[in-house]
């Protein structure tokens, strides 16, 4: 990993800007900018919504379960689900024709 960060030593009359390939500069913005996966304004959302997650459930009342109606119609989506990932295919009949 350490071989592609060593530096060449540099030979006579040359300079290191002539050396410097348009894909190394490339390669040093790519680096330089995934040191910072967050900013701050990110990083502030993430706090509070983890703290939101953390304290109102405890300063918040329970809440009464929901009507059986509404408990039928999720159950309902997971059972086509379930059912569209096992059911056989034709792969002829997907694919394509321009491919």
């Amino acid at each position: 990993m350490e071989k592609g960060l060593r530096r060449r030593p540099l030979a006579q009359g040359t300079t290191g800007a002539a050396i410097k390939s348009p894909q190394a500069n490339m390669n040093n913005r790519r680096i330089v900018s995934s040191n910072y996966y967050f900013n701050a304004q990110s990083l502030m959302v993430l706090i509070c919504l983890t703290a939101s997650l953390l304290f109102l459930p405890l300063i918040l009342p329970p809440l009464p379960p929901p009507p059986l109606m509404l408990l039928v119609l999720p159950i309902g989506i997971f059972l086509v689900l379930l059912i569209l990932a096992f059911m056989p295919s034709d792969v002829r009949n997907i694919a394509s024709s321009y491919l």
